[in-house]
């Protein structure tokens, strides 16, 4: 398994024979370098989207009409994107698990909010906000999405039990590093974590310490753009 960093939350994962794109912003997204693009969509084979706002849905559209792939996520706002852009589709719902090449993808709750730009700038709220439980190769991923702390996590932890977390953690928007480190240390197990939503602006988290600090005994790794981490 190799999960590589695209910046912000854009990830990029290889596990079984799925390479999965989630939450693709690249144009724009100042952690990414622009002339790598081609580097990062190699070989993909779904894009994975956790909620409409733009910093995690940029890129989409455009990936998933230039390579021709399939992008999953809350029934409303792929049924959307399906009407007006035309694109493939997976809609499904929280609870539901979906097959992308062999990995299993469970969505799960979050708690944030979601919506795409409307007209005039006005907010168009296209479902709910999710995570997504990913199993592999022997391991679990959690990918949190963007979500604050919740009650619910030790309800993932019973069904799913993840090794691997990819925990957002830059605060303002999200948990900051104190609240990711009181939802792994309280409700998880993680044998690795991956801290993201941080360091892309100078209003969120720049760096992971006060996560790596709180979390003994736990293989805190903060990603480098486009450098994979190998599980």
């Amino acid at each position: 398994m190799k999960i590589t960093w695209l910046g912000h939350s854009g990830f990029r994962i290889e596990i079984e024979d799925a390479v999965l794109l989630v939450d693709p912003w690249l144009t724009g997204n100042p952690m990414f370098p622009a002339d790598r693009r081609a580097e990062a969509l190699a070989g993909a084979t779904h894009i994975l989207i956790t909620h409409g706002h733009g910093d995690h849905t940029g890129d989409t559209v455009p990936i998933a009409k230039e390579l021709g792939l399939p992008v999953a996520g809350i029934y409303d706002l792929i049924s959307w994107w399906q009407a007006k852009e035309g694109i493939e589709g997976i809609g499904f719902n929280k609870g539901g698990t979906v097959d992308l090449g062999g990995a299993k993808v469970t969505m799960v709750n979050a708690t944030h909010s979601s919506s795409v730009g409307g007209e005039n700038g006005a907010p168009v709220y296209v479902g709910h906000e999710s995570g997504y439980m990913i199993e592999g190769e022997g391991h679990t991923i959690y990918l949190t999405g963007d979500t604050d702390v919740m009650a619910d996590m030790k309800v993932f932890n019973d069904l799913h039990a993840p090794d691997i977390g990819i925990l957002c953690a830059g605060g303002h928007f999200t948990m900051d590093m104190k609240r990711a480190a009181y939802a792994a240390k309280t409700f998880f197990n993680f044998k690795t974590v991956i801290p993201c939503h941080y360091r892309t602006f100078p209003l969120l988290a720049q760096n992971a310490d006060a996560l790596k600090a709180a979390l003994p005994g736990v293989n805190v790794i903060e990603p480098d753009v486009l450098k994979p981490i190998e599980i």
